[in-house]
């Protein structure tokens, strides 16, 4: 009886550790798409300094739509990630031990 409450305690702990890291992962993932999104923003910024065209409000609008649409991206896969974190999070420990009984 021991071994199985030790089991189960072990067990509701690395789900528990699994689900920080993917917590984890997920805010790793959006500062990605945000350090992204700025690159863009940088590069829509700096073009038409850089290259002394004439059509580089086309191009700065290009980047800057780029720019907007990873940043949108990134909030909704966030989000959308967080909300099937949380609902995973009810299923840690919610378990009976019936496959370790004799």
């Amino acid at each position: 009886m021991e071994l199985e409450h030790k089991l189960n305690k072990d067990l509701i702990l690395r789900e528990n550790l699994a689900l920080q890291r993917t917590t984890l992962a997920n805010q790793s993932t959006f500062l990605s798409f945000l350090r992204t999104s700025m690159y863009f923003l940088v590069a829509g910024l700096s073009i038409p300094n850089l290259l002394d065209i004439k059509s580089g409000t086309t191009i700065s609008f290009i980047f800057y739509m780029i720019s907007s649409l990873l940043f949108v991206f990134g909030i909704i896969n966030y989000y959308l990630h967080a909300r099937r974190i949380r609902e995973n999070k009810i299923h840690v420990g919610n378990y009976t031990s019936e496959y370790l009984k004799p």
